[in-house]
């Protein structure tokens, strides 16, 4: 099966992909290309990137995107999200970085923006920019293995790839089981429930990338312009 390779947080950055793009031609058997949210932001312009990405060129890999905590900030803030408006943006980095925000994007992607899905379903594996709680959830190494089995078993899936916190890590729920006890009028009942082994994986953002074969389950994290390295791994 060939291998999937999951970017996320460019931001705008036309010069960054087009150096992911050349690295993954690259790449042994790498098929398919997933940008896990975070396309755009408040940083530089991001039109030249969304053109790219909605019309590639012919050598490109092809993208398949997500919306991130940018996107929502952005839609939510020019009525996408009902009465909703840019709250989040606001408390993290003040008013400006809204306006920023505002300018950086062309009102003509936001229908392309809105027509985003909040995540992929491949095989066993969730594809997501936050988690299935929301697309602004950083989950990290340090989150914990119950929040973490909420996660993956909120969508029946095995492993759960997330962008939000921009790190790249792997944890590996093992195999167990959970017990439950409820007392009630009707009396007591015990249950457990056996948790397969599964995993959490974050792919990081910006100029660091995850590439991931299906197949053997083979996790390798890369840094554009940098040599691969292994991937870390924990344990929840």
């Amino acid at each position: 099966m060939e291998r999937w390779a999951l970017v996320s947080g460019l931001q705008g950055d036309l010069d960054l992909y087009e150096q992911i793009q050349k690295e993954l031609k690259q790449q042994r058997g790498v098929a398919s290309l997933f940008v896990l949210g975070d396309l755009i932001g408040s940083q530089r312009s991001c039109n030249a990137l969304l053109e790219r990405l909605r019309q590639p060129q012919r050598a490109d890999l092809q993208p398949e995107c997500i919306y991130g905590w940018w996107e929502e900030q952005l839609l939510a803030e020019c009525g996408y999200r009902g009465e909703r408006k840019a709250e989040s943006l606001r408390e993290e980095q003040g008013e400006a970085a809204v306006g920023d925000l505002l300018a950086a994007v062309d009102a003509d992607h936001l229908n392309w923006l809105a027509s985003l899905q909040f995540g992929f379903i491949e095989l066993d594996c969730a594809l997501i920019h936050g988690s299935s709680a929301d697309v602004g959830d950083r989950l990290t190494e340090d989150t914990s293995a119950l929040v973490l089995l909420d996660r993956l078993t909120r969508l029946d899936v095995n492993r759960l790839f997330t962008a939000r916190c921009r790190r790249q890590f792997q944890l590996e729920l093992c195999g167990g089981s959970i017990q439950s006890h409820v007392k009630d009028h009707a009396g007591e009942q015990q249950s457990e429930q056996a948790v397969p082994k599964r995993s959490v994986i974050g792919v990081g953002g910006g100029r660091h990338y995850t590439l991931y074969d299906p197949a053997t389950d083979h996790i390798e994290f890369r840094s554009a312009g940098e040599p691969a390295h292994a991937a870390g791994r924990g344990f929840g």
